[in-house]
């Protein structure tokens, strides 16, 4: 038996970032059927979440402190986190559209993010550059003018838009947000043991 999560992720979000890798070498992952749903992590704040973009505005201090955090657990994952980037706040929406073009192919999705995550975490590449991608995409062995071409295609775009739809619904208010079974979901990196937790209950 295994149990049903769905990963909903932003590449923008460095949070996300960490959770993304830890995830996959939870023990636990092995008894998921995980679907990685790309979604706008920006529709889901506008939508229920407008606050972030006020917290940003906020106490300089306490947000300086989340940085050095942010770049303990880095460590701790042994992942790069070059952060913030000269990019910073990413957009995001192309390299989004570029994910969902490979949502139906998960081994292609799941090499593209990791590929598109290094170049802007690690790389401080400008993921808000469609051409940008392009390359992230040459440099995994994939054809990045056609990925980039299939992005910018309308179905593409509704894809997004639905999954970003659909995880507001489901009471998203952030990335990554996880739903593991029917009932059960989770938020940010620092909830992985509960992810974990819930996997092992459900099986």
């Amino acid at each position: 038996m295994s149990v049903a999560v769905d990963f909903f992720f932003d590449l923008s979000s460095p949070w996300t970032r960490l959770a993304f890798h830890n995830y996959q070498r939870l023990p636990e992952f092995a008894l998921t059927e995980t679907r990685w749903r790309p979604f706008l992590v920006g529709g889901v704040f506008n939508a229920v979440n407008p606050r972030v973009y006020e917290a940003r505005e906020g106490d300089q201090s306490r947000m300086l402190l989340s940085f050095d955090w942010l770049k303990e657990w880095a460590q701790l994952a042994g992942v790069a986190m070059n952060f913030p980037s000269p990019y910073h706040p990413l957009k995001s929406v192309h390299a989004m559209r570029c994910c969902c073009a490979f949502e139906d192919d998960h081994p292609a999705l799941l090499r593209f993010a990791e590929a598109a995550f290094e170049a802007y975490f690690g790389e401080a590449r400008n993921l808000d550059d469609p051409a940008e991608l392009a390359k992230v995409a040459d440099g995994i062995g994939m054809d990045g003018a056609a990925l980039v071409e299939l992005a910018a295609s309308q179905p593409v775009k509704d894809r997004l838009r639905a999954n970003t739809d659909e995880a507001i619904a489901r009471g998203a208010f952030g990335s990554p947000t996880i739903f593991v079974g029917e009932e059960h979901w989770y938020f940010g990196n620092d909830q992985l043991p509960l992810v974990a937790q819930r996997i092992r209950a459900l099986i």
